[in-house]
């Protein structure tokens, strides 16, 4: 495993800006985990998609109703991921461990796995965010090159093009493919998994299983192979579609900075904040909608200098955040909505796919 190092020894714009970020939590008299506002949101899409999970099983519905439920409950499991599971697992939702513990679940329920996310995303992702070779959110290579260091392929020409399949299909794979692949391993891009108890193996093994009856057993049974076929595919698009889109525009979009590993020791001549600063960006911040429904990850600048604050103070802080980047003469990158965001990203993807 490559050793990845930061320049920490000048910490001085990190200081400052928790120490502002303190002060206003403790000004305001604000926990910096979930409020109202978060506990809202889980009670209106965890029991929305329960309804339009028993609706399409339960009520007799026309085709067309069938697939647009179905695209409907990707979208909103596809939500419940960005605000209650990405909190939970974080560790941001509630002060209460056990409550983190068991919302960090709902990523179960959608078919993953926390226990490899927390350490794929909290871990690798958050401490080597943009890293070539330790963040496996941009391990797409050969499939798709999404950095400069990453090898090129004549395919690459056209993945501005083909991305969007790939992006459809992505959360199929992760439920069916790269968990499993991960677990037998015990491995994520190039790095040793944690050590798994008895405990996390059962869960593993058990939440799969009923991945299994409820998504695909239940349903079957209730409306039939083909109508379940269609309807299963149609989530998975729009689920898949929706998380890899928003994840992507965070990191792969023009202005953010890229690493590489390079040799068994690598030396990062910037602070950590520094670089998560770099290698981040915001996208349609002004946009109540998106910031409702993507769970705050418009606001991933915030998010990756302090992922244990929950999303829902991130507008708040971002005025924070954006002026002592200023101060220290920092970058602060954000699109003023999500449109420009997608632009830039497949820009960067057609630039990337050019022959290097």
């Amino acid at each position: 495993m490559p050793k990845v190092s930061f320049n920490n020894k000048n910490n001085l714009f990190f200081t400052a800006l928790k120490t502002n970020v303190d002060q206003y939590f403790n000004k305001n008299g604000l926990k910096k985990t979930g409020d109202f506002n978060l506990y809202a949101k889980s009670l209106i899409l965890i029991p929305g998609a329960i309804l339009v999970y028993v609706s399409l099983l339960v009520f007799p519905l026309s085709g067309g109703i069938q697939i647009l439920l179905s695209g409907l409950l990707g979208a909103i499991l596809a939500s419940i991921g960005f605000n209650v599971m990405h909190d939970a697992c974080h560790g941001s939702y509630s002060t209460k461990k056990w409550v983190n513990d068991l919302l960090g679940l709902s990523l179960n329920a959608l078919g993953g796995n926390s226990f490899i996310w927390k350490f794929k995303h909290n871990i690798l992702h958050h401490t080597y965010t943009n890293v070539d070779g330790m963040d496996d959110d941009i391990a797409k290579s050969p499939l798709m090159r999404q950095c400069r260091s990453q090898k090129w392929v004549p395919a690459h020409k056209f993945q501005h093009i083909y991305v969007l399949g790939v992006y459809a299909i992505s959360s199929f794979a992760w439920v069916f493919l790269m968990d499993f692949n991960k677990y037998f391993k015990q491995n994520v891009n190039g790095t040793p998994l944690q050590k798994m108890s008895r405990q996390d193996h059962i869960v593993f093994w058990i939440s799969k299983l009923l991945y299994g009856i409820f998504y695909i057993a239940i349903p079957v049974l209730a409306v039939g192979w083909g109508p379940w076929a269609i309807g299963f595919a149609v989530m998975h698009v729009v689920m898949g579609l929706t998380l890899a889109l928003v994840f992507q525009l965070a990191h792969v979009v023009e202005h953010t900075e890229f690493e590489h590993i390079d040799g068994e020791n690598t030396h990062i001549e910037n602070a950590w904040a520094e670089h998560q600063v770099r290698t981040t960006a915001n996208f349609a911040p002004g946009n109540i909608f998106v910031n409702w429904y993507v769970g705050g990850l418009n606001y991933q600048v915030e998010h990756h200098l302090f992922p244990r604050i929950s999303h829902v103070h991130y507008p708040a802080i971002s005025k924070i955040v954006q002026s002592t980047c200023q101060e220290f003469n920092l970058p602060y990158h954000t699109y003023p909505t999500m449109t420009s965001s997608m632009i830039s990203h497949f820009r960067m993807m057609k630039s990337l796919g050019e022959r290097p």
